[in-house]
């Protein structure tokens, strides 16, 4: 029975240290707001800027996102579109949708294939070639944004101590109770996990659906290409751009970000492998992570006072675990990024959390993963190195500690 006592404590410890995060959400939050509304208007004087934006293939929803982008109220710019190849579907809908907005210059560029690991990366050094601008947008082709979106995002890179700037944003589901969950991951535990790293330590990283960056913070940390090897080149990017001295800034612009994994697998997979790339990228944040979620504490809680024959104690533990969990999902969700699914779906966040913490202790299951159809194996700083360069690796240094051995064994009896 010492077992269950031990875990009925485990439980309840879990529960406070969860409470204690969802505090500090709560502060952030509130700071987040204050911030907001002490934020200047437009100034007139914005400079030109250049948006890269890579795409590959239809995606749901694309041309309704990619318009979003030539609806923006801003005086100049320009939209660099890259593709592996000229024939590529999602490049119909860009000249599709370009044509309605002859007013915005658009160019197309065919980036080949990837000659590093991480193909984003590698189609943005190319696209980078054809920036007119100093100021650059990079975002994906998968986010939706507001007409305000550039001038919010560019604003604070006027001000020459900031270097990079990336927004917080809010999952939309493409329909299916996957893509839900998934969504509600992106709305409210990506959201609060951000806004308390902010809180706590500043901006040290960046989010990947929208990073703005000066020409010159580019130039300085070598451009994009020692981003090529990285899974997270977003949070490389964030942390080159502060080890030269720059600010990393949170822009008060929240952008839509849709899921396009509908089928429980390819969700599955896709939220395993950004957990295993943050775990390799940010060891120990990654690792006090497993303390910030409620459910499984109140799940360990509910069983353990049940074996105890203490039903009272485990279903109070239990429902505190679930109302801290629906009012992470209100705070975070809809009290910062105002995602309507976050407050509607409030309840079913607490099954999403007990999800959020199996991918969580899936991300030590190994460093494989699967990106475009392609296996990696994930090194130090989540530096991605195909599996059959990693398995030549691998034979080699077991045949160098062999031959090492053997020499060692021969000189010795020599």
């Amino acid at each position: 029975m010492t077992v269950w006592w031990l875990l009925l404590l485990v439980g309840a410890a879990g529960l406070l240290t969860s409470t204690g995060y969802l505090v500090l959400v709560a502060i952030a939050a509130a700071r987040l707001r204050r911030e907001r509304k002490r934020a200047g208007g437009n100034d007139a004087s914005f400079p030109p800027v250049t948006l890269l934006k890579p795409v590959c293939g239809m995606e749901p929803g694309l041309e309704e996102h990619l318009t979003s982008f030539f609806e923006q109220q801003y005086p100049s710019y320009e939209i660099i579109f890259g593709a592996r190849h000229l024939d590529d579907p999602a490049l119909d809908v860009v000249r599709r949708v370009s044509a309605r907005y002859p007013s915005v210059p658009v160019e197309i560029v065919a980036v080949g294939e990837p000659w590093r690991a991480n193909a984003k990366v590698c189609s943005l050094v190319r696209m980078y070639e054809y920036a007119s601008h100093d100021y650059l947008i990079i975002s994906d082709s998968d986010v939706s944004v507001d007409p305000n979106y550039v001038a919010e995002v560019v604003q604070p890179l006027l001000d020459p101590r900031n270097g990079l700037v990336t927004c917080l944003y809010r999952g939309r589901s493409t329909g299916g109770v996957w893509s839900k969950l998934e969504a509600l991951g992106m709305s409210v535990e990506m959201t609060a996990g951000a806004i308390v790293a902010n809180l706590l330590e500043g901006m040290k990283f960046a989010l990947g659906p929208t990073m703005a960056i000066r020409r010159d913070a580019l130039e300085a940390i070598g451009g994009f290409q020692p981003l090529a090897d990285f899974c997270s080149d977003d949070y490389i990017l964030g942390r080159e751009v502060a080890s030269i001295g720059l600010q990393v800034v949170m822009s008060h612009h929240v952008i839509d970000h849709v899921v396009i994994n509908r089928e429980f697998a390819c969700s599955v997979q896709h939220q395993i492998r950004w957990m295993k790339s943050t775990r390799c990228s940010r060891r120990a944040g990654h690792a006090g992570t497993g303390l910030t979620f409620a459910m499984p504490f109140g799940v360990m809680a509910l069983v353990a006072g049940g074996v105890l024959h203490h039903w009272v104690l485990g279903v109070g533990l239990f429902a505190a675990a679930c109302l801290n969990r629906l009012l992470l999902s209100l705070v975070a969700g809809w009290g910062v990024v105002r995602d309507k699914q976050s407050a509607r779906l409030a309840w079913l966040y607490p099954l999403r959390d007990l999800m959020g913490f199996v991918f969580w202790c899936a991300s030590y299951a190994g460093r494989r993963i699967n990106w475009r159809g392609e296996w990696y194996r994930l090194a130090n700083c989540g530096r991605m190195v195909p599996e059959h360069v990693a398995a030549t690796l691998e034979r080699s240094l077991v045949g160098s500690q062999v031959a090492a051995t053997s020499t060692a064994v021969a000189d010795r009896y020599s």
